[in-house]
């Protein structure tokens, strides 16, 4: 139906209804503003419409209505806005009262009203505020006692409202001038004061409530400190538990896998043995020997006493070559420089480095091919290093073995047992260094591991 409605909500003409206004929205800002402008607001309408009402009733008065109605809406103002914006209220202040002096205007009940300004000036005003305040109290008392002395006598009756103040200056023995300045200090300054110590009660509170929360945060701070100490103890506990871990198992598999290598080496040599039954016995013997040594080793680990496995540097040295030839194996030993001892740790990583190094050679080399073993002990002043070199023709070719290490750049993969990752990190533990490298000869791939172990200065 044309100029009806429409689906949409449209009128005629094609206009849309607008949405109605979030009322709950503008109820709650009509409340907001209510607890914050209400008592402020209803306080200056009293001062309003009291002083018009003085304005009205006071016909006495010489100087025009006009004028009061500015000085009354002048107070009214100022008490309206004297605890949001103090500095606004006391800058009314100073205007009402100029214009009240320099016009002669007639002292006015509705103006004793400025004892909640001066409250307000000190409870709520900013420091400027709080300090133009108080200035502002001898400033009035001069302007006062000037501005009376221009009333005369009658100027307490207008001050006090009809008390008779005069009365009390007599009974005093001051001059009505000295009377009317200590009423005007009295109506400025004990508000004031009483403002400033509601200011400091309430700063004070609220440093106490600070401090209470600092002391709180403190204690939680305190104890989530503690806790995360807990935790990196426990942590460090954890990674030194893991650490002992990697290094049992290290030693286990050196010991276990070395151990096992020649058992083994030497089981496989019995089957080419001639019917002998001393050689078999002997080479039983042999094979008991080297698990019973074995077993106490892995005893000595589990133990704790990894240094007692290494007893003296050349005899350590000599039994893990008199292992490997027992097993059937030729080893080729050339010793380099003077040798000497070496510290406890050091002669741990020695003979662990050795101790693999014969391993892997007898896993994977050949048992036709001689196994090189080569110390260079360090010899002139620029010599730090003990050099350990074992070679060995390895049995497989390069490509037909499966990489167990990462190698350094520019090595192709060699073969080796899994413990060449553990070799490298006791190695480096000591500030040394580890080299695996293969090589292809006419006789067939050479395995070559080489450590380096600093022994200078030690």
């Amino acid at each position: 139906m044309s100029g009806g409605l429409t689906s949409g909500g449209s009128t005629s003409g094609g206009s849309v209804n607008r949405p109605a206004p979030d009322r709950p929205q503008i109820t709650r800002t009509a409340q907001r503003w209510l607890r914050t402008w209400g008592a402020d607001a209803f306080a200056g309408l009293l001062v309003w419409f009291g002083g018009l009402a003085e304005t009205v009733l006071a016909s006495w008065y010489a100087i025009g209505r006009l004028q009061l109605i500015v000085l009354v809406f002048g107070m009214a103002l100022a008490v309206a806005v004297a605890r949001h914006w103090p500095s606004v209220a006391l800058g009314t202040v100073w205007v009402v009262g100029l214009l009240q002096f320099s016009n002669g205007l007639s002292i006015m009940l509705v103006q004793f009203s400025v004892v909640y300004i001066a409250f307000a000036m000190a409870r709520w005003g900013s420091t400027a505020t709080l300090w133009a305040s108080m200035l502002s109290i001898p400033a009035a008392v001069i302007g006062g006692i000037v501005f009376m002395a221009n009333i005369g006598p009658q100027a307490l009756s207008l001050l006090s409202g009809g008390v008779p103040l005069s009365q009390a200056a007599d009974v005093l023995g001051v001059s009505w001038r000295m009377m009317s300045a200590a009423f005007v200090l009295a109506l400025l300054l004990v508000p004031w004061l009483i403002g400033l110590v509601a200011r400091l009660a309430v700063r004070a509170s609220a440093s106490e409530a600070s401090l209470e929360v600092a002391e709180a945060d403190a204690a939680r701070a305190q104890r989530e400190n503690e806790l995360a100490q807990r935790e990196s103890e426990q942590a460090r506990e954890i990674a030194a538990l893991r650490e002992e871990q990697a290094r049992l198992a290290a030693d286990v598999h050196d010991v276990v896998g070395h151990s096992l290598a020649v058992i083994l080496a030497q089981a496989e040599s019995a089957q080419f043995l001639d019917d002998d039954p001393v050689v078999l016995k002997q080479t039983m013997v042999t094979i008991a020997t080297s698990a019973r040594s074995s077993l106490q080793d892995i005893r000595q680990v589990l133990a704790g006493a990894q240094q007692a496995v290494v007893v003296a540097s050349a005899g350590s040295f000599r039994e893990l070559v008199a292992g490997v030839r027992s097993s059937g194996h030729e080893v080729i030993v050339n010793e380099v420089g003077p040798v000497r001892p070496l510290p406890p740790e050091l002669e741990v990583v020695a003979h662990r480095v050795v101790q693999e190094m014969l391993t892997n050679a007898i896993k994977h080399g050949r048992r036709d091919r001689p196994v090189h073993v080569e110390r260079h002990w360090p010899e002139g002043p620029f010599a730090h290093d003990l050099r350990i070199e074992v070679r060995n023709a390895a049995a497989r070719r390069i490509a037909d073995t499966q990489p167990l290490d990462v190698l350094p750049a520019g090595d192709a993969p060699s073969p080796g047992g899994q413990g060449l990752g553990g070799m490298r990190r006791r190695v480096e533990s000591v500030g040394g260094k580890l080299d695996v490298r293969t090589r292809d000869e006419p006789e067939g791939p050479i395995f070559t591991v080489t450590a380096w172990i600093p022994v200078s200065g030690r």
